[in-house]
């Protein structure tokens, strides 16, 4: 099994900066992707940003967040800056996973870590 745990939410002023880190782990052979969706009050799950072979953005967060990974920790990060009230939502750690002794890829979830954004 899996467990995605994510920390580094909050609540930060407008304009303000925070990091998000979601560390895997478990019985993994290999992660494939790791990325980032958020979930604001009354709306759908959104996709944010993914990392693997490329690192790509939705176009809402480009210039502003930047996804990063540590590959030695299983570990994905999300630095957000100049944050915007309409960034306020829960951010989930997804993850695409190939688990040992398994012959197929499956995607996991964080439990989710709120972020804020309001003066």
């Amino acid at each position: 099994q899996v467990q995605l745990v994510e920390s580094g939410g909050g609540l930060v002023q407008p304009g303000g900066s925070l990091r998000l880190s979601c560390a895997a782990s478990g019985s993994i052979f290999r992660i494939n992707t790791m990325g980032w969706y958020r979930q604001a009050p009354g709306k759908e799950r959104e996709w944010v940003a993914m990392s693997g072979s490329n690192t790509i953005y939705a176009d809402f967060v480009k210039g502003r967040f930047t996804i990063s990974r540590d590959n030695a920790k299983n570990t994905v990060y999300l630095q957000m800056n100049s944050l915007k009230p309409e960034d306020t939502a829960v951010y989930y750690c997804n993850a695409n996973i190939r688990l040992l002794l398994v012959s197929s890829d499956n995607n996991y979830w964080g439990q989710g870590t709120q972020v804020t954004v309001s003066s």
